[in-house]
């Protein structure tokens, strides 16, 4: 059932209504510390913030973004998106991406729910790249591997954060410094996420960064999504289209370098199909490796030469809810997992989010791009100073159109 625009408004007015005897004097631009009393919550530019508990004596906050049929949820640990609700088939409003009911939650278990991750993105094979004739040495945490930034990187962060001014929504800026050796990385990285919600139902993510030092910068946020709610266990009936005919192959989850297609394979998504119905095909090759989807997809139409264009990437679609969602992205790839490894995973509202509970489609630059520099057909992922690092994915919703 659709809201009309005078139920979104009134929905809007609603929620402000609750807390606007505490709002904030802070302006457009000014830093979000605290709230106007560190206690309750309180509204600045429109936007509700309350804290959320505490890291060593660091308050953290959470921020609600509403555009009156859709509200998002993020928090200045990590960057994370906590809750994503939208309308339900009756109307009613239901979570669609896996999370915590609390701070501790993302701290002792995260499974990188709905943060944004960097320096790096993904698998760095052995944990070690040179770069300008140095090698580095990274931290590993994924098996022999640096995976999404190492052992603390961005996810794991407190970011600083203050409203962002936008015409067609309302949005939050983060802002986050790693010094030079952090996790291994040469170079201090300015990096800033920016997220908006915008009046049409889009839930747009801007990323950028800079160095005062050649490093590989690869970001990407990293919610959980499962069109039916976040409780509703499996979502391998729910269909996927990615714009991809052609992947990036690799052994135990490495890139070798080839640029493989996807046709005859149970890769091939370029029609909508379920998740779950080839699967089976990849069943994991043991040793803790639980199978199912865990690729990285090259998107049709990337070129080397052009970059800054926003293109169709994925369409993710839930019959029984009828909501739908789709990917768009400057970047050349998405990675495509299947929540293989949830086993029995605490979350909201005592939810449970068990082995593909969820899906992840994580727009990026390539895994392991930083050893694949002399591959001509890899993207590069070097960082120099005086250039900005710009990623921008749009996460378009549609309700009550099913499949």
């Amino acid at each position: 059932m659709k809201f009309e625009r005078l139920v979104k408004y009134s929905f809007r007015t609603l929620l402000l209504s609750a807390v606007i005897a505490t709002v904030s004097c802070q302006g457009p631009g000014e830093w979000i510390r605290e709230t106007k009393d560190g206690m309750g919550p309180a509204v600045t530019d429109g936007i509700v913030v309350e804290p959320w508990g505490q890291i060593d004596g660091v308050k953290i906050q959470r921020f609600t973004l509403d555009n009156g049929r859709m509200r998002v949820r993020i928090i200045d640990y990590g960057a994370t998106v906590t809750e994503c609700l939208v309308p339900g088939p009756e109307g009613e409003m239901i979570d669609i991406v896996l999370g915590f009911d609390d701070l501790a939650g993302y701290i002792e278990r995260s499974q990188y729910f709905g943060c944004i991750v960097g320096r790096c993105a993904n698998r760095i094979d052995s944990g070690k790249f040179t770069l300008d004739g140095t090698e580095y040495a990274l931290a590993t945490n994924n098996g022999d591997h640096h995976l999404h930034g190492g052992v603390k990187g961005f996810d794991k962060s407190i970011w600083g954060a203050r409203p962002l001014a936008s015409d067609d929504g309302i949005g939050i800026e983060l802002l986050l410094t790693s010094a030079d050796g952090d996790e291994g990385y040469p170079g201090e990285v300015h990096a800033t996420v920016r997220y908006t919600l915008t009046d049409d139902d889009v839930l747009r993510v801007e990323m950028t960064a800079e160095t005062d030092r050649a490093t590989p910068v690869n970001l990407a946020h990293h919610s959980y999504w499962n069109l039916a709610g976040h409780s509703s266990g499996s979502m391998l009936d729910q269909l996927l289209t990615l714009n991809c005919s052609r992947y990036t192959a690799g052994e135990n989850l490495i890139p070798t370098g080839e640029i493989a297609p996807v046709s005859g394979t149970a890769l091939d998504f370029t029609s909508a199909k379920a998740i779950g119905t080839d699967i089976a095909a990849l069943p994991g090759s043991g040793d803790g490796d639980p199978g199912g989807y865990d690729h990285n997809f090259v998107i049709d139409g990337f070129s080397l030469k052009e970059t800054g264009t926003l293109r169709f990437a994925a369409r993710a679609s839930d019959r029984a809810s009828g909501n739908s969602m789709e990917i768009w992205t400057d970047q050349p790839g998405i990675q495509f997992y299947s929540g293989n490894f949830l086993d029995g995973v605490a979350g909201k509202k005592g939810a449970v989010y068990q082995k593909h509970g969820a899906f992840c489609l994580e727009s990026q630059l390539w895994p392991d791009a930083i050893n694949k520099q002399d591959n001509g057909a890899w993207p590069s992922v070097i960082l120099q100073p005086g250039s900005t690092y710009r990623h921008t994915m749009e996460h378009r919703f549609l309700f009550d159109g099913g499949a």
